[in-house]
């Protein structure tokens, strides 16, 4: 009998164990979103860059609901001796920003090129700074993100990109813990019965 209720007890914490780990605790309920509902920025926000020519050129792939300022987003040399010019992006959408006011503002995926010089001859590898800011539509405004990139000869981001998610990782975490469960359910000193020869 006493199996059978740890059994019923161990298949309901496990059970039970995934709508645990989405609930919100009491403080939060009721309220519209709080940081834990965001994607990290590297993930709301995915840049890369390559170089065509003499023209570097950066992708942002920008995660449904996030989007980046244009006035916020710079390229710049980082590399010695390289110099780059005033970066050119398309035409954004414009949206009243609560913060902020008329903003014009990227979604989905942008492409930003900046056409380049050095005056090293190839010695050094071209390195550019890209700075960006971003939002997600829900509320959260990212600070401002800072990144050294070394274009290379890669192919673009995606149009479709795939964006992996912070909770991918739960499965694992359920799985230790019920094997974990499992563990605390045995009896302590318990010996394993051997046949009597």
């Amino acid at each position: 009998m006493k199996r059978l209720i740890r059994a019923a007890l161990c298949s309901a914490l496990i059970l039970g164990l995934p709508a645990a780990l989405e609930a919100k605790p009491w403080w939060l309920r009721g309220a519209q979103s709080n940081e834990g509902d965001f994607l990290p920025p590297d993930v709301a926000f995915r840049v890369g860059s390559r170089i065509d020519g003499n023209v570097v050129r950066v992708q942002w792939g920008i995660a449904d609901g996030y989007y980046l300022y244009r006035d916020k987003m710079k390229i710049e040399a980082e590399s010695p001796d390289l110099t780059v010019g005033p970066p050119s992006f398309p035409k954004g959408t414009m949206k009243n920003d609560p913060n902020l006011g008329l903003q014009e503002i990227f979604t989905q995926q942008i492409e930003g090129a900046v056409a380049f010089n050095r005056s090293d001859y190839g010695a050094h590898p071209v390195q550019i700074r890209v700075t960006y800011q971003g939002c997600a539509e829900a509320g959260l405004c990212y600070p401002p993100i800072t990144k050294v990139l070394f274009p290379g000869s890669a192919t673009p981001l995606p149009h479709h990109q795939a964006l992996t998610y912070p909770w991918e990782g739960d499965a694992i975490i359920a799985g230790g813990l019920a094997f974990l469960l499992a563990g605390l359910t045995l009896r302590k000193g318990r010996r394993l019965e051997t046949p009597m020869s």
